[in-house]
């Protein structure tokens, strides 16, 4: 992730891999992973001058986000969402086999498919854990797995 430009650490010689990652650290791996396209708009004044603001404008245009709060904790149902959505929201063969992940939750789909593309398998016993906040090394983690050629 460092390597491709994607992430940075929390300062030059430390990653901090168990340190939440918030809404604003995820999208900007994101929109720097799409190559950071320019946004068209700015539909988060309040966000001026802070390193995520064409983050979160771009993630508004591609509608992964309709709001925006960029301490708000990533959680493991948000993370697969995105990367959901930035595939086009790609239909899928089936419903969600974890017994936390309810087939009319709106993520249920995108965690169908994180499953069949090998992005994630769960936490274990069954479980996909959707609320659960996600460390930076886990978001690195599906990054790696998303994007990995």
């Amino acid at each position: 992730a460092v390597e491709q430009g994607i992430t940075n650490g929390t300062n030059p010689t430390t990653f901090s891999p168990d340190n939440t990652c918030n809404t604003a650290q995820i999208l900007t791996f994101l929109w720097r992973a799409a190559g950071e396209p320019a946004p068209s708009s700015d539909p988060f004044p309040e966000t001026a001058g802070q390193y995520y603001a064409d983050a979160a404008a771009w993630a508004y245009e591609e509608g992964l986000i309709g709001r925006f709060e960029a301490g708000l904790p990533c959680t493991r149902a948000m993370v697969v969402e995105y990367l959901w959505k930035l595939e086009g929201s790609p239909a899928v063969r089936g419903e969600s086999t974890f017994t936390d992940v309810a087939d009319n939750a709106s993520y249920a789909q995108a965690v169908v498919w994180a499953v069949e593309q090998g992005i994630t398998g769960g936490v274990g016993n069954n479980r996909f854990a959707p609320d659960s906040s996600c460390t930076r090394g886990q978001i690195v983690t599906f990054l790696y797995r998303a994007f990995a050629e």
